[in-house]
């Protein structure tokens, strides 16, 4: 008997191609497409932001716009929809008081004063969405702290201004939970929490309550019926005090019911046989395409080829978790290995200010593009030779996966989904996808960098790492299986 199709509602504050600051973005907008192909009836919500341009993604009303009450002031809402080339539909709360900014979080590197607000008013109108279309889920995919209340709501009931989930529509709904990077977590005063609908007896330490602030990550973890992580290793790491930000105690009480599935790659938008952000295009095959893209690459960054000198890519957010600590000690020694460097990121202003002091200093090897630029990014990908991510922590981590299918051999810190995705290179049994080093230090960074500038020297062996990491399948569809088995096991019933 053939396996009824399971309805899967995906809940997340950013998703591709409608609003995106990182990877998330890239898991939420793929994953639903995958599920899709595997028979299940998808649809996802997230805010309205002011780049998600209502004209040129065709998104169409549901119902007039409601004035509602909420924190003691007027909000004006409307449910918006689209659809997809893959079938799925996906609806907008668009709230023009709470998300018509400039940016989706953040604001001059500084939180928005009202995000309580403004992810507390997003996940009660979720639920009211699903109630005012009578369409009922049989899972709820919550992404992140900015969907951690959703799970309480369901397990415990409560009455607001917006919503009821002791209404009888909600009964039975299962909720998972998946942590992206438990580094961000949704802390807000305590003062705050009347708005979430509870009166103050749910303010403890089993529920919302994390050393005196509310906690929406840690309500999620806590009422989400599983829970998963976007790597096995990083499921391991996060019930450890050196990865869990606190959360260590929450994450062991709950181990049963943790599982971490690796994200995939949408291998069909990520392929340097067709990509149109590409000067060339190539594959394991045929590699002429590549060199192409690297001179292209080279003399768009002001940067002088050299025979034997490696180019290194490094696209990321400028930020503490990145390895910046570690570039900046090893900087000179990584120069003096004679490689061409391009950094493309933004981020932290100090993260900015040293990178330009690095780039002063070494003008001929480093070129900096301190902004946001997805087809540079993809130019990065195909012309570089190696892909440096030294990151302190990684909870998946995409760009690895994205340089092995473009034929850059990366070079991690081995941490999170990058050891699950990368092996380090043997030159005894030539086997292994990467390099990667164990120890959190320049030292061993440094390393980790000369052991793959010699074996670029040796050209047979290089070419023959390079197609091994080419022909490997990061694809979603592996991954997207797993989360259908997990739901499954979720409501009781076999896959």
């Amino acid at each position: 008997m053939m396996a009824r199709p399971l309805r899967v509602l995906t809940v997340t504050s950013e998703a591709v191609p409608f609003a995106k600051t990182g990877g998330l973005a890239d898991v939420a907008g793929v994953l639903p497409e995958s599920l899709a192909q595997l028979g299940c009836e998808v649809r996802g919500v997230l805010p309205r932001y002011r780049q998600v341009d209502r004209a040129k993604l065709g998104l169409e009303p549901i119902a007039s716009p409601e004035l509602r009450t909420f924190a003691g002031k007027d909000v004006t809402r409307q449910f918006l929809q689209t659809r997809t080339a893959g079938g799925v539909e996906w609806y907008f709360v668009d709230a023009p008081e709470f998300y018509d900014r400039p940016n989706l979080y953040t604001a001059d590197g500084k939180d928005y004063p009202d995000n309580f607000e403004r992810f507390a008013f997003f996940c009660q109108e979720v639920l009211e969405l699903i109630r005012l279309i009578d369409w009922k889920p049989d899972i709820i995919h919550c992404h992140d702290w900015q969907s951690g209340l959703i799970p309480g709501y369901l397990k415990v009931p409560v009455r607001t201004s917006l919503i009821d989930t002791g209404n009888p529509f909600y009964r039975g709904i299962r909720t998972l939970f998946t942590v992206h990077n438990i580094a961000y977590q949704g802390l807000f005063p305590k003062g705050e929490f009347p708005l979430t609908g509870y009166d103050p007896s749910h303010f403890i330490p089993d529920e919302f309550e994390f050393y005196g602030k509310v906690n929406f990550m840690k309500a999620g973890l806590i009422f989400a019926d599983r829970l998963s992580t976007v790597s096995r290793r990083y499921a391991e790491e996060v019930q450890t005090p050196e990865f869990s930000r606190g959360m260590e105690g929450v994450l062991e009480w709950r181990a049963k019911d943790l599982v971490g599935i690796l994200n995939g790659i949408d291998v069909d938008d990520w392929d340097p046989k067709n990509d149109p952000a590409l000067p060339a295009h190539y594959g394991a095959d045929d590699l002429s395409g590549k060199d192409a893209c690297r001179r292209a690459l080279l003399k768009s960054q002001g940067l002088e080829a050299r025979a034997g000198a490696p180019v290194v890519g490094m696209i990321t957010r400028l930020d503490a978790q990145k390895g910046l600590d570690l570039v900046e000690a090893a900087f000179d020694r990584i120069m003096d290995l004679g490689v061409r460097m391009i950094v493309l990121g933004t981020g932290a202003p100090q993260y900015h200010a040293m990178l330009e002091r690095m780039a002063k200093a070494y003008p001929r090897q480093l070129a900096l593009n301190l902004r946001f630029d997805p087809t540079l990014a993809r130019q990065i990908e195909a012309g570089a030779d190696m892909f440096l991510m030294p990151s302190r922590f990684e909870p998946c981590g995409l760009n690895q996966m994205y340089s092995l299918r473009y034929g850059t051999v990366p070079i991690v810190h081995a941490t999170g989904g990058l050891v699950d995705t990368i092996t380090d290179y043997s030159p005894r049994t030539r086997t292994g996808n990467g390099f990667s080093f164990d120890k959190y230090t320049p030292r061993a960074l440094v390393a980790a960098m000369r052991r793959a500038v010699r074996l670029f020297a040796d050209r047979q062996r290089w070419l023959a790492l390079v197609r091994t990491g080419m022909r490997q399948d990061f694809s979603w569809q592996a991954s997207a299986q797993k989360y259908v088995e997990l739901y499954r096991d979720m409501l009781g019933e076999e896959s």
